[in-house]
């Protein structure tokens, strides 16, 4: 797959601006779907055969972008490139409306079959870092987990710090780390962001616990993948409507637990983030009077390269500068 890094930093980009500008406005509908819109007109200038895997919906559901939507200059034409993308928008949408910490724009992208088909649905999930990568199993005993943990990175439990989705099905999660001796760290929203830091030296955050949004996890195991982290997860099915979806996009085993690359399989992946509000991983978007400034992250897996940007938007003016920062 030809290079698209850097045209797929640039959608994020446009999408955080977008959704950086609603930013404290108390609409998550209307931050979305400033993100939406952007990603959408962004994504239909690039010179590929895109098609949407992981999404927010069904085509029914416009203008969220859809599972099965077809972006790009080649689109459906001979020699095309074809591309599969996995995309949220905007991971933190209740952060961005109200000005909280860590929301961020994201997608990955792979050659076609490089990702999972994952319905939207919730994921049982543990994250860790190249560290711990191989020490943890999804069902073992939290406290079993932790002491790994802890092995790998030459230090006590008590020095540990696990993010946790705060919600109440975590409960007894968390009552088990606290009693393990580990520190949490719980959160509103955004597992993914969190699920990335784990995997990058110098966050504070050592492991991810919990369940959350499957299409999330594939998105997390494509950054993982690139960052030689380790994402483990197992499908959560509610119903027998959704094993029935499952079933349909390919997923025969439900109680499956997934590594990393078996969620992101491709050999040509590329992740790519873009901080809108200040979190652990990025910075958010800050508007000054000679332009706008961005902090993001792209990733690829062939070839390995991790990249942090500082980038300076500049303004159309006669007397714009550039500072250093």
């Amino acid at each position: 797959m030809f290079d698209l890094s850097l045209e797929m930093l640039r959608v994020v980009e446009e999408a955080a601006i977008a959704s950086a500008r609603t930013m404290g406005m108390g609409d998550a509908q209307a931050a979305d779907q400033a993100a939406v819109e952007s990603m959408r007109r962004s994504m239909d200038t690039l010179v590929m055969d895109g098609t949407i895997v992981i999404g927010e919906g069904e085509r029914d559901e416009a203008p969220m972008l859809y599972i099965g939507e077809k972006f790009g200059t080649r689109n459906g034409g001979p020699n095309a490139q074809a591309v599969d993308i996995a995309v949220d928008p905007l991971e933190g949408t209740n952060l961005c409306a109200t000005g909280g910490a860590g929301a961020i724009t994201v997608l990955a992208a792979s050659e076609c079959g490089g990702l999972l088909h994952a319905p939207d649905c919730y994921m049982e999930k543990i994250v860790v870092g190249p560290a711990a990568k191989g020490a943890v199993e999804l069902d073992a005993p939290v406290k079993q987990n932790l002491k790994a943990i802890a092995r790998r990175l030459q230090r006590g439990v008590d020095d540990l710090v696990v993010v946790v989705l705060d919600r109440p099905r975590h409960q007894k999660l968390i009552a088990d780390i606290r009693e393990a001796g580990a520190r949490i760290r719980l959160i509103s929203d955004g597992d993914l962001s969190a699920g990335i830091a784990a995997a990058v030296a110098g966050t504070g955050v050592h492991a991810v616990m919990g369940s959350g949004g499957a299409p999330e996890g594939v998105i997390t195991a494509a950054a993982l993948a690139c960052l030689n982290g380790e994402i483990l997860g197992r499908l959560v099915v509610k119903d027998d409507a959704q094993k029935e979806r499952m079933q349909a996009m390919g997923i025969r085993d439900t109680n499956k637990v997934y590594s990393t690359r078996e969620l992101a399989p491709g050999r040509n992946l590329v992740f790519a983030a873009c901080g809108v509000t200040d979190g652990n991983l990025l910075q958010g978007i800050r508007f000054t009077g000679d332009g706008v400034h961005t902090q993001s992250v792209v990733m690829t897996l062939s070839p390995a390269r991790v990249r942090f940007l500082n980038t300076t938007h500049l303004e159309n003016k006669p007397d714009v500068k550039v500072r250093f920062r």
